[in-house]
């Protein structure tokens, strides 16, 4: 979600594992296969709902133009790169990039719960207290972030996008998804949105006015709490942290692709560099060499 499922796992350049884990990992590997079993095996129950939720996102209307846009000019965006710039150097599976431990663990669930879990209650709960209002602000958060587990599980299991694709796709997710929740919190700080609900504080918990106004103050408390954490996640995390490493293992797969086939990729650069020089040596004007007793003679 946060680009921890494409980050999570030891790095196997480094770091030995253990025969089980190794045997789990092997297993891991022959299931993410390449092709169209990889991605139909990843399309799981959840990347299931994620689908029905992207579709009733979409058709809903709560979705402005350039959110339903998004995924697909970066879908375009990733085949481009993969093809053009990245190229894939036949590695399977999904690399391992960072090593996480239990504090990663518990960061990726709060992740999971505060960006994911929580606000699709609260949209759920916005359409059956009748607050449109409310749904119409926390939908785009959810049809992005939707897309982007979707787009995460499902490139992990195709060997055409590289390292770096994989890395970057989150990073333009979470930078997207930062100012729709800056609207989000906004919106739940506006004007409109405290007429909408309780406009005056309750006096106590039975008062008639105590569930508007507890229900506005949960939504603003998820839009600030979401805002907070992907703003951490993308500054603190995938761009100092992920993104370097990703680069560093995708130099080291094309290191390793490069040692492999030699006289493919390295050939070629070699009898590029001897054409130049040769060109080169044609083009520059050639020195006139001294002649000593020519110099004599103009002197005398």
């Amino acid at each position: 979600m946060s680009g921890a499922t494409l980050a999570s796992g030891p790095r196997s350049s480094q770091l030995g594992t253990t025969p089980g884990e190794g045997e789990l990992r092997k297993r891991s590997e022959e299931n993410s296969a390449s092709g169209l079993g990889g991605i139909m095996g990843s399309l799981r129950v959840i990347e299931l709902q994620l689908v029905a939720f992207i579709v009733v996102f979409s058709a809903s209307g709560l979705v402005p133009l350039i959110d339903l846009a998004f995924p697909v000019i970066l879908s375009i965006y990733a085949f481009a790169l993969s093809a053009m710039v990245f190229p894939s150097y036949g590695s399977k599976g999904v690399p391992d990039v960072f090593r996480g431990n239990r504090f990663f663990q518990f960061y990726v669930i709060l992740g999971t719960i505060i960006g994911l879990f929580l606000p699709l209650a609260y949209v759920l709960g916005g359409f059956a207290r009748g607050d449109q209002h409310a749904v119409r602000a926390a939908t785009p958060h959810l049809f992005l972030l939707s897309f982007q587990v979707l787009s995460e599980n499902v490139i992990s299991g195709l060997s055409i996008f590289s390292l770096p694709v994989r890395a970057l796709l989150p990073i333009l997710y979470t930078t997207r998804r930062i100012f729709t929740l800056c609207d989000w919190t906004v919106d739940t700080f506006s004007k409109t949105h405290v007429q909408a609900h309780s406009s005056n504080q309750p006096d106590h918990p039975f008062d008639p006015r105590f569930p508007d106004y507890a229900w506005m103050l949960f939504g603003r408390a998820l839009a600030v709490a979401n805002t907070v954490y992907f703003i951490i996640n993308l500054f603190c995390f995938l761009i100092p942290m992920f993104l370097p490493r990703a680069f560093e293992t995708y130099a080291e797969q094309r290191a390793t692709y490069m040692a492999e086939h030699p006289k493919k990729h390295a050939a070629e650069p070699h009898v590029t560099e001897q054409e130049k020089k040769a060109e080169q040596s044609q083009k520059l004007p050639q020195p006139v060499p001294y002649d000593r007793h020519r110099g004599e003679k103009k002197a005398q």
